[in-house]
This record gives structure tokens, C-alpha cells and sequence, in this order.
């Protein structure tokens, strides 16, 4: 069906897309602050042909929401996600910068821990650190910027925090963590005896021996505070067996092409 040229279509409503930040603890290197790095997507056509975005693309009308932003992961890294949280939607009419207006669902994947440096490029993606990223097409770097502002405000959620650090965990590792994610030092000392006194953590029982330094204590979230983490005005996000059925039900779908075009084609604004 002929739908007229870009002017005309102006006037339609808008495509619906889904687009996911994918954000990753890098390992420990030295002493150096931790950062957290995501993938991004080289656009093959225009606008901003050649330009870095967010991975996405069109939603299927037999795709639920999670299961279009979980397959966009998959299609992008071959790790898989930990946490995947629904955080806003965008849809400025000017954000498509001349072309088809577009409505972007944005949803924001934790993988826990990975080597960036040792992941095969694959589609034109590359990963970037969170404090050095490219220009991005059309508003995605304030999608980024509000991603990591979601998740500086998810630290005093445990169920969030252990899906970067793992567990069991040293106090260590958390303070790393809490770096990364607020990018900025914070005084080793202070933060133990804050987490400490949090009544959020208990001891394993075991320790964990970390270069020269001498065994630390390992710990884990109370059970508890896994089940209340304090944030109910934020929403709650998928994790454990509730994301293994989002990425377990595209298997039963009939196969398409157009999965495996979801990033490299980067249809959506």
C-alpha cells in the first residue's frame, strides 16, 4: 500500500519501537575505578548513517514488550542479562530528525561482570565505557544518561546490586561497584562501616583471597531486604525465572528473518 512520501507520513501515527541499554561491570584491573560499559549499534542508514545508537528495533505485534527488548539484547551480545527493567518511553515528535515519527519503549539490561575487551565485534556493535561514549544518533544519549541515573537510584535495592556484583560478594567488590555506578571515589572506610551498619548484608562463613591482599570476608544480601528493597516508587524489573520465560518464549514462535536483522538493520529512531 502506497503511504505517501516522509512529508505525508509525518502526519501518521507513529511507528513503535523498542530500544535497550545493555550495561556491563568491567573486571577488576589494578586499582583503578571500575566503569560500566554498554554496546552500541554503527547505523547503516540514514538519518545519521555511519552514527553510533542504542541497539533496537520494530515491535511485532507477536512480541510482547520484554521479549522484543530481550531478543534485541540477543541479537546485539551473546551474554545474557541478569535484570531487565522497563524505563521510559520516548516519543518527541522531533526525536526522529526529519523522518517517520517513532515512539521508542526503552528498557535497561543488567549482564553482571564481563571483559569487554575479550567480546568478538559482531554486527556493527561495539562496546564504549559510560564515561566515554561517541555522539549518538538521535536522543539516545539522553536515554543513556537517564539509564544510569535509574540505576544510581537502584542502589539501595539489593535484588538490583546482586545482579552486577554476584554473590557471595566482599565488601570489596561491592565498594567497586558503588564507584562504577556513581562514577566517582567514595571513601573505602566510611562505605564499610555504612554497609556494615545497613543490617542489609551477613557473612557466608566464608572468604575470598583477592591478590596480596589478605582473605576477606564474604557476604550476601539478607533475605529479606531481597523481597522489600525500599524503591516501590520505581517499578519493579524481571529477573530469575520470570526472564528465563521471557527469553524461553520466543522459541515456540515461527522462525523470521527479521530477528536476525533486529540490530544490524536498526530500523527504528
Amino acid at each position: 500500500m502506497n503511504r505517501g512520501n516522509v512529508s505525508e507520513r509525518r502526519c501518521d501515527p507513529p511507528q513503535v519501537g523498542v530500544t535497550s541499554v545493555i550495561l556491563a561491570l568491567e573486571p577488576a584491573r589494578g586499582h583503578g575505578r571500575r566503569r560500566l560499559w554498554l554496546p552500541l549499534v554503527r547505523r547503516v542508514r540514514e538519518p545519521f548513517l555511519g552514527q553510533w545508537a542504542l541497539p533496537g528495533g520494530p515491535l511485532r505485534a507477536d512480541r510482547s514488550l520484554e521479549q522484543s527488548a530481550y531478543e534485541t539484547l540477543a541479537s546485539t551480545t551473546d551474554l545474557r542479562p541478569r535484570y531487565l527493567e522497563q524505563l521510559y518511553t520516548f516519543g518527541d515528535p522531533v526525536r526522529s530528525c526529519g523522518g517517520v515519527p517513532m515512539v521508542s519503549v526503552c528498557y535497561w539490561a543488567l549482564v553482571g561482570q564481563a571483559d569487554v575487551a575479550q567480546l568478538e565485534p559482531r554486527h556493527n556493535v561495539q562496546w564504549f565505557a559510560d564515561d566515554d561514549l561517541p555522539p549518538l544518533a538521535f536522543d539516545h544519549r539522553t536515554i543513556v544518561d537517564y539509564a544510569l541515573w535509574r540505576l544510581r537510584h537502584r542502589m539501595d535495592s539489593p535484588r538490583v546490586v546482586r545482579q552486577l556484583v554476584g554473590e557471595p560478594f566482599t565488601l570489596r567488590q561491592l565498594h567497586a561497584l558503588t564507584e562504577a555506578i556513581r562514577g566517582e571515589r567514595v571513601d573505602v572506610a566510611n562505605y564499610r562501616r555504612r554497609m556494615l551498619a545497613s543490617g542489609l548484608l551477613e557473612e557466608t562463613g566464608g572468604v575470598s583471597r583477592e591478590g596480596r591482599q589478605r582473605p576477606a570476608a564474604l557476604y550476601r544480601f539478607r533475605q529479606g531486604t531481597l523481597d522489600d528493597d525500599g524503591t516501590s516508587w520505581l517499578p519493579a524489573g524481571c529477573e530469575g525465572e520470570r526472564l528465563e520465560r521471557i527469553s524461553a518464549a520466543p522459541a515456540n514462535a515461527p522462525a523470521d528473518d527479521a530477528l536476525s536483522s533486529l540490530t544490524t538493520a536498526l530500523l527504528h529512531d
